[in-house]
């Protein structure tokens, strides 16, 4: 089913492998993902063409300066006919919620997300919403500008499972685009499962097997983000200054294990872990300035960890 699923995605997107099996990774599990990259490499026809095979609702926000919470959430509105408010629904009362260019609203607009994301409930005026489930919102955010942009918090980046860097297509891949676009367009994508399948799918990935050893590598992992000198990694810890948060760790249990049902197995291995771990890490490891005047990412510190703690 899951390859049937990317051959729908496929009929319009070329490439992008990372980001369909991260949004892939994430509706699995329930969770929600980030995408950094640069504009026009189908960001939105990769989540929308997901929607639309699979029988979702879908919506998208474009994220501005002006936007208010209400616009995401919803409202109330005075009927003058019956002398009452109403509550009329935003775009977030749906399955998949594209939030794009996320970082050009205020601080005010992006925390409206983050009960919605956390809880699977929005609060409007009194009244308290449960959302439908599946419900995953995939954020885009533009490195290129900065003018006019606000830096997401720690505390919002925390409630993203993965964050997925997104980058150009190879050049075969872009000159298959052109032909695509060129000569006959994009095929239309076909819906080939039901809302009640897709939790079939849910089910199964939470029945693959973790073995003990395999979570304690997990959980040594983690630590080493916060605790470096207890893993023989001393270098690593003066450019960190806050490691992996407890979310941290439950995000790529789920991930691995969602990983390892995308791979075709039925238990995870050490190699699940590593494919997943900086698409759940990256953006929750909390670099200090000596990192930054040194060149040092994130990825690089993963890297270091996953070389140094064994696997078992």
């Amino acid at each position: 089913m899951i390859n049937k699923i990317k051959q729908e995605i496929h009929k319009v997107i070329v490439g992008q492998e990372e980001l369909i099996d991260g949004m892939l990774i994430a509706l699995l599990s329930g969770g929600h993902i980030l995408v950094e990259g640069v504009p026009g490499i189908a960001k939105t026809t990769a989540v929308n063409s997901m929607a639309k095979c699979m029988g979702f609702d879908f919506k998208r926000i474009q994220f501005t300066p002006d936007l208010l919470p209400s616009d995401i959430t919803g409202n109330e509105i005075l009927d003058l006919k019956n002398n009452s408010f109403k509550i009329k629904h935003g775009a977030i009362f749906t399955n998949l919620l594209l939030a794009d260019e996320i970082n050009r609203a205020g601080a005010k607009v992006q925390s409206a997300l983050l009960e919605a994301m956390a809880e699977k409930q929005v609060t409007i005026g009194e009244e308290t919403f449960k959302l439908d489930s599946p419900f995953m919102v995939l954020a885009t955010a533009n490195p290129v500008e900065q003018d006019g942009t606000y830096e997401l918090p720690e505390a919002s980046l925390d409630r993203f499972m993965l964050k997925v860097n997104v980058g150009y297509n190879t050049i075969d891949e872009e000159f298959e685009i052109v032909q695509r676009v060129a000569k006959k367009g994009f095929e239309t994508i076909n819906q080939i499962i039901k809302k009640d399948d897709f939790e079939v799918l849910q089910q199964e990935v939470k029945d693959i097997h973790i073995d003990d050893e395999l979570s304690k590598y997990i959980l040594k992992i983690i630590f080493a983000t916060r605790e470096p000198e207890n893993y023989d990694l001393e270098e690593i810890k003066q450019y960190i200054d806050f490691g992996v948060s407890p979310r941290g760790s439950i995000d790529l249990y789920k991930a691995c294990k969602a990983r390892a049902y995308l791979n075709g197995k039925t238990f995870v291995t050490p190699y699940d872990v590593a494919q997943v771990a900086f698409l759940v890490l990256r953006h929750r490891i909390i670099l200090n300035y000596t990192a930054t005047a040194n060149d040092i990412t994130a990825d690089d510190i993963i890297t270091k960890i996953l070389e140094k703690i064994p696997a078992p």
